[in-house]
């Protein structure tokens, strides 16, 4: 099938929405690091991936985009590898974004994966941030760092920075489709995030996000 949009933008700015909307435009499914914990089998080719072994066709093959983790951090190497895909990259205040992961996915006193190739997968993930990920300072400067990155690696008729506050008017504008009558998905908030987790369920609700 081929990606067809490659989402550069890191988790927690509006990445569930936005795998939510793009479904909703046509470009679908798309990839979103839930879907590592619907394919668990996947686990062992994202191990390679960050190994430099990456096996993309067989990462992506059912999947027309992808946004979040832990495709985030391949930005590059999709890009390449997919010529012809538009590159969606999410963003929000740097400070926000930094309370926000603390609060959800990179809270500390969340317990970790108890072991196995779930734990090699997130040490990997946790690692390519290349330092300590509960630093505000640190992780701060990371978001900006990897957004100027962006900017400077894709051409600019290939790219759009998008605020998911913006709703659906410059998304749809950068991938030449109709605007849809409804109001843009808003999913997976922090407070929806700590509820499920507080409550024993999985932090995001599998239900919203299966595909048929």
């Amino acid at each position: 099938m081929g990606l067809k949009v490659i989402g550069s933008g890191l988790g927690r700015t509006g990445t569930l929405s936005t795998k939510l909307a793009l479904e909703q435009l046509g470009f679908a499914p798309c990839h979103h690091m839930v879907e590592v914990f619907m394919r668990p089998a996947s686990v062992p080719l994202w191990i390679a991936a960050s190994q430099g072994k990456p096996d993309w066709d067989a990462i992506f093959g059912d999947f027309e985009a992808m946004v979040d983790h832990p495709g985030c951090a391949f930005w590059r190497e999709l890009a390449d590898y997919y010529p012809d895909a538009r590159v969606l990259h999410t963003v929000r205040d740097p400070d926000k974004w930094f309370d926000s992961t603390q609060a959800t996915i990179f809270n500390p006193d969340r317990p970790g994966p108890p072991g196995g190739d779930m734990k090699v997968f997130f040490d990997q993930l946790h690692g390519w941030y290349g330092g300590d990920i509960h630093d505000r300072a640190f992780m701060v400067d990371f978001f900006r760092r990897h957004t100027e990155a962006v900017v400077a690696g894709v051409p600019k008729d290939r790219l759009l920075v998008f605020d998911v506050t913006e709703g659906w008017e410059p998304l749809c504008a950068f991938l030449a489709v109709p605007v849809p009558e409804t109001p843009y998905p808003r999913e997976n908030s922090k407070q929806e995030f700590q509820s499920r987790v507080a409550s024993g369920q999985m932090p995001i609700d599998l239900e919203k996000v299966a595909r048929l």
